[in-house]
């Protein structure tokens, strides 16, 4: 039986890795903490762990504010727990604008599985990004696959139509909607009927639903699909009571076998390690911008200038970049 950390006991970021290697969750918390708040110590271990990651299956769940998107992850990881798979989640709540950190709700609802040492669960908050994710998501998740968790859900903060991001990071996306919250094909619009999956219409006990589930299946007929292209169904469930959720795990697994079989997970490895490697780089290079040549004030005289219309915000720009190529 593994030793769990002292609390009292100080560890490098590095020996951390090493015991989330080990299976030790407190580690993989702390390593997390560190990729939100000190994002400059998590790199060396992020190296270790990255070897170990790439098997897991990642799901997002995605949706507008009170479709019951929690919920239904409660229950979707019952179900999954009920079948042996280990289970990492990811929710990504809204920040509190007296801490900066995650008011956790999500948490909150899902602490019935607080106890069980198959799943693991992790608030972060969106610090002000946008596209329902939170920055260190994806360190997250490389920690959580590290871990050994088999399928990591991604649940993303429900902001309205603009949460598209989760595509990057998932290779199934379940979007869900609820009836009697609005204008349903509104709430369709823009890029999030593009990264459906499945589209769930919860709280389908409700008045509503039929007509719901009509307006989700007119939007997608409007799609062209080519031969053998996986169709997005629409199901119904009742969260609260857990109907429907054995038709949507189903599908979830039919998807994967789909993504698997006909080549979609291979594509979608080349585009999230895309994504991964253009997000270190930006993120590199700015922190490299900005403590090798923006240092000792350079950075606010700069912003005067552009205030005071001296240089404008794009020459000022190019200049640094010309400095980079000297």
């Amino acid at each position: 039986m593994k030793k769990p950390l002292a609390p009292d006991r100080p560890h490098s970021a590095n020996d951390l890795a090493e015991r989330v290697l080990a299976g030790d969750v407190r580690a993989a918390a702390r390593l997390i903490s560190l990729a939100e708040n000190e994002p400059a110590q998590i790199r060396s271990p992020l190296q270790k762990l990255f070897p170990h990651t790439g098997k897991a299956h990642i799901i997002g769940i995605t949706g507008a504010p009170g479709v019951g998107k929690s919920t239904l992850v409660d229950q979707l990881v019952e179900r999954l727990r009920s079948r042996g798979q280990s289970v990492g989640i990811i929710a990504v709540d809204p920040t509190s604008p007296f801490t900066g950190g995650a008011i956790l709700a999500d948490r909150l609802r899902m602490q019935r599985h607080g106890t069980d040492s198959g799943v693991f669960i992790r608030s972060m908050a969106t610090r002000g990004r946008l596209g329902g994710l939170a920055r260190a998501t994806s360190d997250g998740v490389t920690v959580m696959e590290a871990l050994g968790k088999e399928v990591i859900i991604l649940e993303t903060v429900g902001v309205g139509q603009d949460e598209v991001e989760v595509a990057k990071y998932a290779q199934t996306t379940v979007v869900i909607l609820a009836p009697g919250l609005g204008d349903e094909v509104q709430a369709m619009k823009a890029g999030i009927m593009e990264i459906g999956d499945c589209f769930v219409v919860n709280k389908a006990d409700r008045e509503g639903a039929d007509r719901a589930v009509s307006q989700i299946q007119s939007i997608l007929a409007l799609k062209e699909l080519g031969e053998g292209d996986w169709s997005p169904p629409v199901l119904r469930t009742v969260a609260t009571t857990g109907d429907g959720l054995e038709e949507l795990v189903g599908t979830i697994d039919r998807h994967l076998d789909h993504f698997t079989a006909t080549g979609e997970m291979e594509r979608f490895r080349l585009l999230k390690s895309r994504a991964d490697f253009m997000s270190v780089l930006e993120e590199t290079l700015s922190q490299y911008v900005l403590e090798e040549m923006l240092s000792d004030g350079a950075l606010e005289r700069i912003v005067e200038s552009i205030a005071s219309r001296e240089v404008d915000p794009y020459t000022a720009a190019e200049e640094i970049l010309a400095r980079l190529q000297a």
